[in-house]
């Protein structure tokens, strides 16, 4: 007779702050894990872009070569590179254990807002508020792009890859998404200007934050709102929205200086965390931990499930 399985715990959400990092980078412009969730980078206002060990509040290497503030950043899949953009018009490749600049590409018009790694980290896809997506290759010392999208008829603030996709979210208002596989492009208009999109963990779905104080899911094939999340402030500011490990929350920044979760189904609001007084400009959720990383001026913060036990000593 074969028993039943346990039921799966019920998903917690980052109630307690354990930690926060002192970044000494100027403003936290962006914090992002790698790809295990056991190392994160910050950008800083400082131009430098730095590794740490979130967990045990450790700082491994700082990286200089940006002329002005660095805006993102990402890790590849084996941890051995990492690519960063900023206001420097500029995107970076680097050596993560020599912390030299392997690769500098020149191409965007202004600023770049947003990097990522394909998943094979040989392509960097970055956004600009040029208004267009640039895809560079890794391994090429070609100069210029392979690749440029300049459908987004305003800047490009947030850009997502999956393993045959780009998303894409401008301040025109629309989510794009290119199907690389297809060849074809699919465009939602949201109406305000996006502030930072991103896939669910199941890649049905896209999560779009607006500049009207508004999280919108939306169904990936046919573009359908499947749900809106309002509570939080988001009017001038480009700020994150994240799903949670197990996708049963969605949470966004806020102006306010506050975290929201809401549950993705019911749309209820499920969580508030009190980050600081500023606003909170950058979030980091773990890939697979209840475990969120939360960036206001130039501390981040990184929070826990209530019933998660520090090791040795934890100052926060």
């Amino acid at each position: 007779m074969a028993f039943p399985r346990p039921r799966p715990a019920r998903p917690e959400l980052p109630r307690r702050r354990v930690r926060t990092l002192e970044c000494g980078q100027g403003a936290v412009r962006a914090v992002r894990f790698n790809v295990d969730g056991n190392y994160c980078l910050t950008c800083g206002s400082d131009k430098s872009l730095k590794l740490w060990n979130p967990h045990k509040g450790t700082a491994l290497r700082t990286y200089q070569g940006h002329g002005y503030e660095v805006l993102d950043a990402a890790g590849s899949f084996d941890n051995s590179q990492l690519c960063s953009c900023g206001a420097d018009k500029t995107v970076a490749l680097w050596d993560v254990a020599t912390g030299q600049v392997v690769r500098k590409y020149r191409g965007h018009a202004g600023k770049v807002n947003c990097v990522q790694f394909n998943e094979e980290a040989t392509i960097i896809v970055s956004g600009s508020i040029d208004s267009t997506v640039r895809c560079w290759d890794c391994r090429s010392r070609r100069p210029d792009p392979v690749q440029v999208l300049d459908e987004a008829k305003d800047g490009v603030s947030s850009v997502k890859v999956s393993d045959h996709e780009i998303l894409s979210g401008s301040v025109d208002g629309r989510v794009r998404r290119y199907d690389l596989r297809a060849g074809q492009l699919c465009s939602d208009y949201i109406g305000s200007p996006i502030t930072s999109v991103c896939f669910s963990k199941d890649g049905q779905c896209a999560l779009a934050a607006s500049l009207d104080s508004t999280l919108r899911l939306l169904d990936k094939e046919t573009g359908e709102l499947l749900g809106e999340y309002t509570g939080h402030r988001s009017t001038a500011y480009r700020l994150d929205c994240v799903l949670s490990e197990q996708d049963t929350h969605v949470g966004s920044a806020s102006e306010d200086g506050s975290v929201y979760f809401w549950d993705l189904v019911e749309g209820s609001l499920a969580l508030s965390l009190a980050v600081g007084r500023g606003v909170v400009q950058s979030l980091a959720f773990h890939p697979t931990l209840p475990c969120l990383l939360a960036a206001t001026e130039g501390r981040v913060q990184l929070w826990r499930e209530e019933t998660f036990q520090p090791e040795g000593d934890v100052a926060t």
